[in-house]
């Protein structure tokens, strides 16, 4: 699609590695600096719609409508309290749709499909980020089919280099068998503690194998951005001075940087 917007799945078959999180303050921040933002949730869990403060019980139509009835994008978006940001919310249906398509030869491009349909409406954002499940299974790859980018969240702990490398021989496989256009955007490194040797290590390592793939910005581990979730709202919302809020609004800055690199390039 040659648009404006940018497509970008954060991805990472690893839980617990920050990506709910990086989806839900990234894209808040993207918000605040004054891009129009769209997340679509195609986690089961929901996790980033309900930290972006929507009611399980207001979800009348989700991305599972979206990939199985062809509910346009627009139709299911749901408004945010913060200003510039929608979201396409989950449900737990989500976790039905591998058995419901797998048989369909279009199973890895319901996502495609439904953004290309809808593509005069999504041109209004600037960036559509999708959160995806923590396994490499058939949504995340109607995630990867779909995106210009895959951004990937890397916890600073042990083995964070072998998960990585699980990650990139996927996205070299999609690249190759569904989306030509499919690239890495970045390496963001999450949950840093600066007292732990380990995670310095990790860091060193990850950028040595990664190059400037990886994001100058770092994301701490903070109280703030764990509570958040809590409150139905994103740790900029939440906290917005917090060393947390603080990472991601810079994250934001980098992004929209890397991006416009990537647009003239």
């Amino acid at each position: 699609m040659k648009n404006e917007e940018r497509i970008i799945a954060i991805a990472n078959q690893k839980g617990g590695v920050g990506k709910t999180t990086t989806a839900i303050n990234l894209a808040t921040a993207l918000a605040a600096i004054g891009e129009k933002v769209l997340v679509i949730d195609i986690d089961p869990q929901g996790n980033a719609s309900t930290g972006l403060g929507i009611d399980r019980n207001n979800r009348r139509l989700s991305s599972y409508n979206v990939l199985i009835n062809g509910t346009s994008v627009t139709e299911s978006a749901l408004r945010t309290d913060v200003p510039n940001l929608f979201i396409v919310p989950s449900t737990l249906d989500l976790l039905g749709v591998e058995m419901e398509i797998s048989t369909h030869s279009d199973r890895t491009y319901r996502l495609r499909n439904a953004l290309r349909q809808n593509v005069k409406a999504i041109s209004k954002f600037t960036y559509v980020l999708i959160d995806c499940p923590p396994s490499l299974n058939l949504l995340t790859l109607n995630a990867m089919g779909a995106a210009d980018s895959v951004l990937v969240p890397l916890q600073c702990e042990f083995l964070a280099l072998e998960g990585l490398s699980q990650l990139l021989k996927t996205v070299r496989r999609v690249k190759e068998r569904l989306n030509p256009q499919l690239s890495i955007q970045g390496i963001i490194l999450t949950m840093y503690d600066g007292r732990n040797n380990l995670a310095n290590q990790v860091v060193e390592d990850v950028r040595a194998f990664m190059g400037e793939k990886v994001y100058r910005t770092v994301i701490p581990r903070n109280v703030r951005i764990s509570e958040a979730p809590s409150f139905g709202k994103p740790a900029l919302l939440y906290d917005l001075k917090c060393a947390g809020s603080q990472a991601y609004l810079q994250l934001a800055s980098e992004v929209i940087q890397r991006e416009r690199y990537l647009r003239l390039a």
